[in-house]
């Protein structure tokens, strides 16, 4: 049957941990959603020929470049998906979306505030002229995640009192990992505040549907100094490791917060609770078909929290897959992001997040940093 649906080539920046990733949702969405626009893996990028023409290669993409700016220039590509580090997010995507590129960006969406501002602007601009952006938090794509938020939405934990959250995982507890891009500062803007603080603060605006209003933070750097990657000797970790703070969210619930790299047995642990004054639900990625919630409104003596396995056909995008029963995993969030980014082009709409969404966590990121700078002080988040 003759396929008549427009065509998007996408051009993909990276292709580390993330590009492998976000390749697999471009490969995957067309088989399982029915979209209305037909996506095409059209060129990767990297900066090695050698590397980025196997990697090309290996996970499907047509053509590979060494320039991201040659990505700009080619009429076969539409889409430009930014998956490097922190440091060169803000120059690729204003270059992408100046050019009528629409843009898919790896979180947190900048290095710092005024990059994230110059990019919610660029954002604002091209959206008039009808190219679109979308920041990549993935975790708003888990089904036990969106059926939180649809949960609150509908009113069933009533008034959000409480808010807390934790990422937590392991991977550097060891002081002889190397000194990766992520633990220096001029690339990946902070540790894991930046890294996976920005997911539990996005996921506690994305469900409470309340944005952090101020917060009160400590940050520690537990290993000072580590091996170089590439090379003999050591070189300063200019990140933070762990950071823990306090919040207060718009309907006066009290939040709080935890980011560390150094719970060890704790791989992915990214996990949220919700209190409220009808109930209460709580998450845990390491479970992430799983949803607990609570009615405060049942008597107590059938009152409890009860498990919700999210692979209903009617629960969000988990139809498009498996029989119930037939859990879903960690690459399924990015072919949910991929696929709602289609859907929001192909309908002339802004996709969700925006880029002003990404702005907000920023604010968010940059009041903890100032708060911990300043021996915890409260720091307000600029609206």
């Amino acid at each position: 049957m003759e396929d008549n649906r427009p065509t998007l080539g996408v051009g993909m920046v990276g292709h580390a941990f993330m590009g492998r990733v976000h390749s697999q949702a471009w490969r995957s969405v067309g088989a399982f959603f029915d979209l209305p626009v037909r996506p095409e893996m059209t060129v990767l990028c990297g900066r090695s020929r050698q590397r980025v023409d196997a990697a090309a290669a290996e996970m499907g993409w047509a053509h590979a470049e060494t320039d991201w700016k040659a990505l700009l220039r080619r009429d076969d590509v539409h889409i430009i998906d930014i998956c490097t580090p922190g440091d060169s997010h803000a120059e690729i995507a204003i270059a992408a979306l100046q050019a009528g590129k629409h843009v898919l960006c790896e979180k947190p969406l900048a290095n710092t505030v005024a990059e994230a501002e110059a990019m919610t602007e660029a954002a604002r601009d091209a959206a008039a002229r009808g190219v679109r952006s979308m920041v990549a938090f993935n975790y708003r794509r888990v089904p036990a995640v969106a059926l939180a938020r649809d949960l609150v939405a509908a009113g069933r934990l009533g008034e959000i009192r409480h808010a807390r959250a934790q990422y937590l995982q392991d991977w550097i507890v060891d002081p002889e990992h190397p000194l990766v891009w992520r633990l220096q500062r001029d690339k990946a803007g902070s540790g894991a505040l930046g890294d996976i603080g920005a997911h539990i603060i996005d996921i506690v605006q994305f469900v409470a549907g309340q944005r952090v209003t101020g917060v009160s933070g400590l940050t520690e750097t537990f290993v000072k100094e580590r091996p170089l990657p590439e090379e003999d000797g050591v070189g300063e970790v200019t990140v933070d490791d762990a950071a823990l703070f306090i919040g207060r969210l718009e309907g006066g619930a009290m939040a709080s917060f935890e980011a560390t790299r150094f719970a060890a047995g704790r791989k992915n642990a990214m996990r949220f609770e919700l209190n409220g004054s009808l109930g209460s639900l709580w998450f845990d990625f390491e479970a992430m078909n799983e949803l607990w919630f609570h009615d405060h409104t049942l008597a107590a003596e059938e009152a409890g929290f009860r498990r919700i396995l999210v692979t209903e056909s009617d629960h969000p995008y988990a139809g498009a897959w498996w029989p119930p029963g037939h859990g879903l995993g960690y690459e399924h969030t990015f072919t949910h992001e991929v696929k709602d980014f289609l859907e929001a082009i192909a309908a002339g709409t802004d996709p969700t997040p925006s880029f002003a969404d990404g702005l907000r966590v920023q604010r968010v990121l940059d009041a903890v940093e100032r708060s911990a700078a300043d021996e915890g002080c409260w720091s307000p988040v600029e609206p």
